[in-house]
């Protein structure tokens, strides 16, 4: 069942002809990823689906049979840097065009602190700094396909609430300093996805990139399978009620599809669209927006957002050009 406030892509926009356009998808073997993967692919897109198992992306993509575009498959673990540079290197190799890039991927971490191949905590490594590197790799061939777009996932879960507004700490990232809270984790992995998307955009103005933080909804996808027990026969109790709170992939992907299609996109670069959501705590908020204001101003602090570039260029191994 739809909900009734549910923003949708325009019927225009999902009509356009992508024949001879190159998208990068992170993530794009389920959920979200898949369904906006496959709608590229369905106006004639060719998407490059960057995935940890590419096993699972090559049963995915069964599912693009009679499609009008074309995809491949080519590996990329955001939990491991070195994966990224391969995969950028690869890439580079077959295409010297991209058009779109949706850094899709992310996750929650399930139970105790959990570290990726470079020592990084493993929710802002996958959803911050591995994409990072992965952008700020692809940069040149973005440049010289504009005008084009890099858009990548935040969340509801970054607005917090009047009391608590989640922040990034530059000086304990890696909650090496803190006890370490999966939930909070993954909000400040997400702020810091916003601030990463409205620093990248300052500067490349006049390139012709653009870029975007989203809220995709609350997509049904893979949320709470990875988790013990209890949440399981939570998400059990919870699953009719859930249902008609939330979204279907499909769904959950109008908001990417927006940012990485529409032609009143590039009218606000750097900013955060999102899809509508009963769990903003701000309830000018629970309707979205393409874009939206965010509620945080932790999300909004362009000093804190240059810092974070800084040191993130430091931390994956780049010199800042």
């Amino acid at each position: 069942m739809t909900r009734k406030n549910l923003i949708w892509a325009d019927e225009e926009m999902l009509s356009k002809d992508l024949s001879g356009k190159v998208y990068i998808v992170t993530g794009a073997n389920s959920g979200v990823g898949l369904e906006t993967t496959r709608q590229l692919i369905k106006q004639g897109g060719h998407v490059v689906m960057a995935c940890r198992r590419p096993n699972a992306a090559e049963e995915a993509a069964k599912s693009f049979n009679g499609l009008k575009g074309s995809y491949e498959i080519i590996r990329c673990d955001l939990a491991d840097l070195q994966s990224v540079r391969d995969f950028v290197a690869e890439f580079l190799k077959k295409h010297d065009k991209l058009d779109g890039l949706d850094c899709n991927a992310g996750l929650v971490t399930v139970g105790e602190k959990q570290l990726t191949k470079d020592r990084l905590e493993l929710t802002i490594g996958v959803s911050y700094f591995g994409h990072f590197l992965l952008t700020e790799l692809l940069l040149d061939v973005l440049k010289k396909s504009a005008p084009s777009r890099m858009i990548i996932l935040s969340s509801v879960v970054h607005a917090g609430n009047e009391k608590n507004r989640p922040k990034v700490h530059l000086d304990d990232l890696n909650w090496e300093k803190r006890k370490f809270k999966r939930f909070p984790a993954y909000s400040e992995a997400k702020v810091a996805n916003i601030l990463y998307a409205m620093e990248l955009a300052k500067r490349l103005e006049g390139t012709g990139v653009i870029t975007a933080s989203v809220h995709p909804g609350w997509a049904r996808s893979n949320f709470g399978r990875g988790g013990g027990l209890g949440t399981k026969i939570l998400m059990a109790i919870m699953g009719p009620l859930t249902r008609r709170m939330s979204d279907s992939n499909e769904e959950a992907a109008q908001t990417s599809l927006h940012c990485l299609l529409s032609d009143d996109t590039p009218k606000h670069s750097g900013a955060y669209f999102s899809q509508s959501s009963v769990l903003y705590r701000d309830d000018e908020c629970k309707d979205g927006g393409w874009p939206m204001e965010s509620p945080n101003p932790n999300a909004k602090d362009m000093d804190t957002a240059k810092k974070l570039v800084d040191l993130t260029y430091e931390i994956v191994g780049l010199t800042k050009t």
